[in-house]
């Protein structure tokens, strides 16, 4: 997974520094959400290992398949990531732009699994509380996963606090295992 995030990092650098000179950050955010969902498709990872296809015959193939609204700037960066035999790191690329917008837009997008359903009300008070601690506007998605006993894990790009029985477990078993 880190050799596809060094691969990822310059073209999701280039293509947001790209994207915030010319003011469309947010006709590139669709456009490599996107890619991303196609570059993600088993048939399409198969035309991406195919020997037989040239890089310029797999980078037509991608833009038919993402249709008519990538424009020439999208084409281009297809035809680059086709060309270095990149173009399965577009998920990646799609993610650390968005990581980017982000940052510049002074928000966060936070996954919280917890054992049992939040309500709004906790929500609410999570968000707020992340708020305050990152200084950044936070947005929450839930999920539910009964395998935690109790508690919470929180993901924050690369950050993750995992405050779970769980997790709390697992540090005491390596603890007692060491």
């Amino acid at each position: 997974m880190a050799e596809v995030s060094t691969v990822a990092r310059p073209y999701a650098k280039a293509a947001f520094e790209y994207a915030q000179e010319k003011g469309a950050l947010t006709q590139w955010s669709d456009m490599l959400a996107t890619a991303s969902a196609v570059a993600a498709n088993s048939d399409m990872k198969n035309v991406f290992d195919s020997p037989s296809l040239t890089s310029e015959q797999k980078a037509a193939i991608f833009v038919d398949v993402c249709g008519a609204d990538f424009g020439n700037d999208a084409k281009n960066l297809v035809a680059s990531l086709a060309e270095h035999k990149r173009l399965a790191a577009l998920p990646m690329i799609a993610e650390m732009f968005e990581e980017l917008k982000a940052a510049k837009d002074q928000a966060v997008d936070v996954m919280v699994t917890s054992a049992f359903e939040m309500t709004a009300e906790q929500q609410s008070k999570l968000a707020e509380t992340l708020k305050n601690k990152w200084q950044k506007d936070v947005s929450i998605e839930t999920a539910v996963d009964s395998s935690l006993i109790g508690g919470v894990i929180i993901r924050a790009g690369d950050v993750v606090i995992d405050s779970s029985v769980r997790g709390k477990l697992a540090k005491v078993a390596e603890a007692v295992n060491s």
